[in-house]
């Protein structure tokens, strides 16, 4: 066997000995990841909360670059898909990530094809908020108040193709006859500011972003988007207290880099980023962050987000949405 290829080798078959694998990649300068959002939103947070631990034990700087625009975060996903395949470049992206190709019909990258699986960095469930100035503070006076302004509402997203947007379809699916007109912004930091400043009357947003607007009194939560109450917000009911068990929407956030990486690259980014998941968990549950150890390897990743696709595929074609 020859010699230089055998941490390779050990890379790509040592899943979980992560540790000999990262040994056998060391960056020798900075390192980036690329969030296509605009900064504020839970992407965003998760990737500030994250990249210090993760550079340190990579032992390289990280400069975090938002690349905001497009679909989904088409423009931040596509510099990814298209940078050297070297291990110098993550993408850190949300559930967006495989609502893309049911949004956009000429995809200028494949979402399997083009990216290998890094790491899942956990699951959170997302939270209905609402302007303070309305006369709204629980899921019955909402759906009350919904009826009698059907037609005159509008709700903040991130864009179409976002989480909060995909979230924001059940839900209109769970509340028939209610019309709604859904404003898009370049981002979950902008759109949550919408609904602060009244341009917006409501919005569903990933608990990280939204927990310290909530907590500080900005907006009013009306519950999240799932079966259980979040440990982030204990005192905000659950989707289906609040009487709408069909709405339950995670997003998720995941890491990714470029198609045809080295195994060994990708292995040492996986081992940095659990490990800052561990060392950090104080800070992510606070932020409703919840791990998910069965998705730890790149491997287990892949299969993850190829079943995601189908299931968010089927989800918007019920809602009435197709690629353009």
């Amino acid at each position: 066997m020859n010699i230089s290829r055998r941490p390779l080798l050990l890379a790509g078959l040592a899943a979980p000995g992560i540790a000999r694998a990262q040994a056998a990649w060391r960056p020798d300068r900075p390192l980036r990841i690329i969030v296509p959002f605009a900064p504020g939103g839970s992407t965003d947070v998760v990737a500030r909360v994250l990249s210090d631990t993760v550079a340190a034990q990579l032992g390289q700087s990280i400069v975090i670059e938002n690349r905001a625009g497009g679909a989904a975060g088409l423009i931040g996903s596509e510099a990814v898909a298209k940078s050297p395949p070297d291990g110098y470049t993550v993408l850190l992206h949300s559930n967006a990530h495989v609502i893309a190709p049911c949004l956009v019909s000429r995809m200028p990258y494949d979402v399997v094809g083009d990216f290998a699986s890094v790491a899942h960095l956990g699951r959170v469930p997302q939270v209905l908020v609402v302007n303070n100035a309305l006369p709204i503070t629980d899921m019955a006076s909402l759906i009350a108040w919904l009826r009698a302004n059907s037609g005159k509402i509008n709700f903040a997203s991130a864009g179409i193709g976002s989480g909060n947007h995909l979230a924001s379809e059940v839900l209109r699916s769970a509340l028939p006859g209610i019309e709604m007109e859904m404003v898009q912004f370049r981002g979950g930091g902008p759109a949550m500011q919408a609904v602060i400043s009244g341009s917006a009357h409501l919005c569903i947003d990933p608990i990280p972003s939204a927990v310290g607007h909530i907590k500080g009194g900005s907006v009013r939560a009306i519950a999240v988007a799932g079966p259980t109450r979040s440990s982030a917000l204990p005192d905000v009911p659950s989707a289906t207290e609040a009487g709408l068990p069909a709405w339950d929407i995670a997003a998720w956030f995941g890491a990714f880099v470029p198609a045809r990486t080295p195994a060994a690259a990708i292995a040492a980014w996986n081992a940095a980023f659990n490990g800052a998941m561990e060392r950090l968990q104080p800070r992510l549950v606070e932020l409703a962050v919840e791990r998910q150890p069965q998705i730890a390897t790149p491997a287990a990743m892949d299969d993850f987000v190829k079943a995601d696709l189908i299931r968010v595929a089927a989800i918007l074609r019920a809602a009435g949405v197709r690629p353009e």
